[in-house]
């Protein structure tokens, strides 16, 4: 379907379809093993990166198979994690720029027009300056495994049980090991629940 204008924080369709988000990537071993989980699984899946982090560089080669079959999807997260609200116009354009030539001269492909501000802080004027360079579609999410910081192996699956739910957009975060100890758990809950992983090019034309 044709991309919505706007901020997106669900999927506009009926089907049973998720869009499975994960953000960041400070722990190389994290992404390791989410690239790992969906190679095996067949989970599609969308990294919204911060080039900043060594793990995209060091993990390219494991990753870079997943992006051009359209598996993974790679989405804009800035270059540096940084609060676009903070920053002056020049600012946003730069964390956005620095990290989209990082992702078009390591994975080869133009992550626009998605892009997720961190923290989710974003208002007129940060969307204004991100789309003067082809970000256009702000992502933001319905649901979320709240892994930025430490949880608990119980606590992410309570929450994946709260919000694997049709239609959604969850974030998720490649960050910490224990959303690793049940990948399992949540595929199964995906199958369960009968729900198809899609990524956002799948469904919208941008």
């Amino acid at each position: 379907m044709p991309l919505p204008a706007g901020v997106i924080t669900g999927l506009p369709t009926a089907e049973p379809v998720l869009a499975w988000t994960v953000d960041d990537g400070s722990d190389a071993e994290v992404v390791r093993l989410y690239i790992d989980f969906a190679r095996t699984t067949g989970t599609r899946l969308t990294f919204f990166l911060n080039g900043s982090y060594p793990a995209w560089s060091q993990h390219a080669r494991l990753l870079q198979p997943l992006v051009a079959s359209g598996q993974i999807q790679l989405g804009n997260h800035t270059w540096s994690h940084a609060d676009l609200t903070g920053l002056d116009d020049a600012g946003i354009v730069d964390e956005l720029q620095r990290n989209h030539d990082f992702i078009v001269s390591t994975y080869g492909i133009d992550p626009r027009p998605y892009y997720r501000p961190p923290y989710g802080y974003r208002d007129g004027r940060t969307d204004a300056a991100a789309a003067s360079i082809g970000y256009t579609c702000p992502v933001m999410w319905y649901g979320s495994l709240a892994d930025s910081g430490l949880r608990t192996d119980q606590e992410i699956i309570d929450l994946a049980h709260r919000w694997f739910q049709p239609a959604h957009i969850v974030i998720g975060h490649l960050n910490f090991l224990p959303v690793t100890r049940v990948f399992p758990h949540l595929h199964q809950l995906l199958t369960d629940r009968a729900l198809t992983t899609i990524t956002l090019d799948d469904l919208f034309r941008a």
